[in-house]
């Protein structure tokens, strides 16, 4: 089938049911979007996966999409997406290991459903968000101390009230992913993504909204986005950023948190994700818990929407890793 009709196909795995985008024949690709994404923002990669030979699947993760979106805080763990994972996979191909390649919030979904499910992945890629164990301290509790007692704006500190980022992303959800997206990409001036923004401002204050959109981004895509959020709004995707308790609790009583398996990392020099990290080779970083890091690139000029606005250097990366494995 094209991509423009890909065969989506409903997949229940563990109380929920995933919508998944499916094409190909071969092993198994699993891609997992981000926030706020979906299936979709694949769609330049899922047919040269399919070239290349493999099938291809791109889920919309629970809360997204055509998937179920549970209430729930809780069910968007780490652990229980990392299973949920597992568990497609192994409804698509049931009698071989699979690959996972993930962005951003689908990074972390995908290194730990290979942490995890060594079993079920035999390799494991990440796109704008390098793995990271959990440390001597839970993210949130060091967020507050960077920036909440300071006064000042961190978006995921805004996220962790419910009902108060949802009233604001669901007002204009086109204008919610234009503006979010433009300030987080590589097309955006420096300083576009304000560092004096105060706590309790709103995520979208002060973020501009571009005439035009930069090209990687089409009023098409746009179109698509914008009607997936009116249908499934913005609790699910803001759940899985009210997990940072859980997910630490439950990742620190792990006794190894290594990940062994063929490992491939693409990020760009403008992406703010890396820029929290100032100074630090995140590449070289990972391989102390990535022993088996085999692509580790930082592309020029790209934001955090890796794979959308840098397509054709992530497949020229992609596929040939892919097809090593």
């Amino acid at each position: 089938m094209s991509l423009n009709q890909p065969e989506f196909r409903r997949i229940p795995v563990n109380g929920v049911t995933y919508r998944v985008a499916v094409e190909g024949e071969g092993p198994l690709v699993l891609l997992v979007h981000g926030f706020p994404e979906s299936w979709y923002s694949w769609r330049h990669q899922m047919p040269e996966i399919v070239k290349a030979g493999f099938q291809v699947a791109a889920v919309d993760v629970i809360g997204y999409g055509g998937s179920d979106a549970p209430q729930p805080i809780e069910r968007y763990s780490l652990q229980n997406l990392a299973s949920d994972m597992a568990a497609i996979a192994k409804t698509l191909s049931s009698d071989e290991m699979a690959i996972v390649v993930g962005h951003d919030w689908g990074a972390p979904i995908a290194w730990n459903s290979a942490l995890l499910h060594p079993d079920v992945f035999k390799s494991v890629g990440a796109l704008s968000v390098p793995y990271s164990p959990p440390g001597n301290t839970m993210f949130l509790d060091m967020i507050h101390e960077i920036f909440t007692k300071r006064g000042l704006f961190f978006y995921q500190v805004y996220f962790q009230d419910e009902g108060v980022a949802e009233a604001e992303l669901e007002k204009d959800p086109r204008d919610t992913i234009r503006r979010f997206y433009y300030a987080l990409s590589g097309d955006a001036p420096k300083g576009t993504w304000p560092k004096d923004k105060k706590h309790g401002d709103p995520l979208l204050y002060r973020l501009p909204d571009p005439d035009p959109f930069p090209a990687w981004l089409t009023e098409e895509d746009l179109d698509y986005y914008e009607n997936e959020f009116r249908a499934s709004g913005f609790r699910g995707p803001l759940n899985r950023y009210r997990n940072h308790p859980r997910d630490y609790a439950y990742l620190t009583s792990l006794p190894d948190t290594k990940i062994y398996q063929p490992a491939l990392f693409i990020g760009g020099n403008k992406d703010l994700v890396l820029s929290m990290l100032p100074g630090v080779d995140v590449v070289e970083r990972m391989k102390e818990h990535v022993p088996n890091l085999q692509v580790g690139k930082v592309l020029d000029g790209c934001g955090h929407w890796t794979q959308q606005e840098k397509p054709e250097e992530v497949n020229e990366l992609l596929i040939p890793w892919l097809k090593a494995q």
